[in-house]
């Protein structure tokens, strides 16, 4: 099991960067696939990004792709999602979520078993 903690959130001025980290905690931090996702205001929770257990593979959604990298430090136990060129269309509470399930990097949330808190991330025009 591996619990996850998120940081990094805050307000941010259109055209900003910001960069999320995901703190796991547990010895088997590799072994999980993890993401990125994120939740609207009166919106269902979304993809955004994820990577592979050994960093071999990430996969983005369109609408961050080009803008968004997600990157992990299996040392550190921590995911990070790096986003620049932030717009008002990117404020949401932003999750990491963990995968335990056999496969490269998955996109669809229900596949996630371990979930952090959220971090609030708020992109002003």
């Amino acid at each position: 099991q591996v619990q996850l903690v998120e940081s990094g959130g805050g307000l941010v001025q259109a055209g900003g960067s910001l960069r999320l980290s995901c703190a796991a905690s547990g010895r088997t931090f590799s072994s999980y696939i993890m993401g990125w996702f994120r939740q609207a205001p009166g919106k269902e929770r979304e993809f955004v990004a994820a990577v592979s257990r050994s960093y071999s593979s990430t996969t983005y959604a369109d609408s961050v792709r080009g803008r968004f990298t997600i990157s992990r430090d299996n040392a550190k136990n921590t995911v990070y999602l790096q986003m620049n060129s932030l717009k008002p269309e990117d404020t949401a509470v932003y999750y990491c979520a963990g995968s335990s399930s056999a496969g490269v990097v998955f996109t669809t949330r229900l596949l996630y078993e371990y979930w952090g808190q959220g971090t609030q991330v708020t992109v002003s025009s």
